[in-house]
């Protein structure tokens, strides 16, 4: 089964706790602390790889999470890094945060690798906070979480060629004429539900065909499977154009295909294309080509006269494509718009009265707090002076917090102490 959109979460590893310890060999008076610093969670990834064509397997898997680092340990022992999730996509994927719609990246090339969580970094161990002022810290910090977020995942195909025309066209049975694809073909609108890929071998040239389900007027704006296949086209460099010969108005056609593709993106219209016009081997449509070649050459488009069923001419078309794509640039990245970095104040804060409580927020302050173990009376007494400094002790004073009121940071929720704030 096609799959071309897919959303999964991700989190990263979180950083592994620092360790609280002490040297005690017998020789060494006093030996000071000694506890190791945590290791770095892990990272998580999406990998292009050339094992898969869709996003079908996200169906079964949709959650993902990289590995957690090591705890630190006594003798200065470092806790070794989480491991990294390297997530498995198709060619072709683009990838979006999935809540605030942002571009994250696209792989196109096998092995093409996007960093899409990164991991906590580890907790710094007692030895880290030693100074002269200060020789026995007897806290550690804990790892700092890794990122997790959802993300969007949207897969455009790479093909050479995209052959595009409305509904029952003949699109299906070109792409089976020219590869050795096997795709679903009847003779009503919308066969194909989904886009087959083929290959077609012509001289020493490897050629890939998409074949597009049929567009209609509007498909744009989601009317019949267009707004759903449009963007499979925008990897191609060469349109085949087919069009139907027992369509009543075969111009018509190919005016609302492409007026199709222009609303949708306008350099999708700027592609070059090369016009077909199908089935000739019905009699009826063999009668009416002079007329429809003399209806195109009076717009200066050159139309070549096939028939998918038969093969008739599709060798030419073939030639005529081969030919085209080695006189084309190579392909240009598509255009996506670019993430606005704005600069990050790190110790920024804002403070928000809940029904739960007093919410303090702020990248910083958010992050220390989860770090904080809170099993060490030093450690509290370390988050206190981070919170004086930071200046938000007095915030919560002047919005009007109260003794025994409850004041949300990040993941720990505090109890507020006019003597010692928590």
């Amino acid at each position: 089964m096609f799959a071309d959109e897919a959303t999964i979460w991700v989190k990263a590893g979180d950083g592994g706790n620092g360790a609280v310890a002490f040297r005690r060999e017998k020789y060494v008076p006093r030996g000071g602390p000694a506890g190791g610093n945590g290791g770095k969670g892990g990272d998580v990834y999406l990998v292009a790889s050339p094992h898969h064509n869709t996003l079908y397997h996200f169906r079964q898997a949709m959650h993902f999470k990289a590995g957690r680092g090591e705890h630190g340990g006594g003798f200065n022992k470092q806790g070794a890094q989480g491991e990294d999730c390297e997530i498995p996509v198709p060619p072709g994927t683009v990838v979006y945060d999935a809540d605030t719609g942002t571009y994250l990246g696209e792989l196109l090339q096998p092995g093409d690798r996007l960093l899409v969580a990164r991991g906590g970094r580890g907790g710094r161990g007692n030895a880290a906070f030693r100074s002269p002022t200060y020789q026995t810290p007897r806290f550690a910090e804990k790892g700092e979480p890794g990122e997790e977020r959802r993300l969007r995942l949207e897969l455009k195909l790479i093909a050479d060629v995209g052959i595009v025309g409305v509904p029952n066209a003949g699109k299906s049975t070109l792409l089976a004429a020219v590869t050795r694809a096997r795709p679903k073909i009847a003779d009503y609108p919308f066969t194909t539900l989904e886009p087959n890929l083929g290959v077609a071998v012509v001289g020493d040239r490897d050629i890939v065909l998409a074949d597009i389900p049929g567009l209609i007027e509007g498909a744009h704006a989601g009317a019949g499977l267009g707004l759903n296949f449009l963007r499979h086209i925008e990897r191609t460099r060469l349109l085949i154009h087919l069009l139907n010969g027992l369509s009543p108005d075969p111009l018509g056609d190919y005016e609302v295909i492409n007026q199709e593709l222009e609303l949708f993106k306008p350099y999708l219209a700027a592609k070059p294309q090369i016009v077909a016009f199908n089935k000739m081997d019905l009699p009826e449509v063999r009668a009416r080509w002079p007329e429809v070649r003399r209806a195109f050459a009076q717009r200066d488009i050159e139309v070549m006269p096939i028939s998918a069923a038969t093969g008739e001419n599709t060798r030419a078309l073939l030639e005529r494509v081969a030919a085209r794509l080695a006189e084309l640039p190579p392909p240009e990245p598509l255009p996506h718009p670019l993430p606005v970095l704005q600069p990050v104040d790190e110790d920024a804060f804002t403070i928000e009265r809940t029904p739960d409580g007093w919410l303090v927020r702020g990248r910083r302050i958010e992050r220390v707090a989860a770090m904080t173990n809170w099993n060490y009376y030093e450690a509290v007494a370390r988050f206190q002076r981070i919170l004086e400094a930071m200046g938000i002790r007095q915030a919560l004073e002047a919005a009007g917090v109260q003794e025994g009121d409850t004041v949300i940071i990040g993941p720990v929720e505090l109890e507020w102490r006019q003597d010692y704030a928590f």
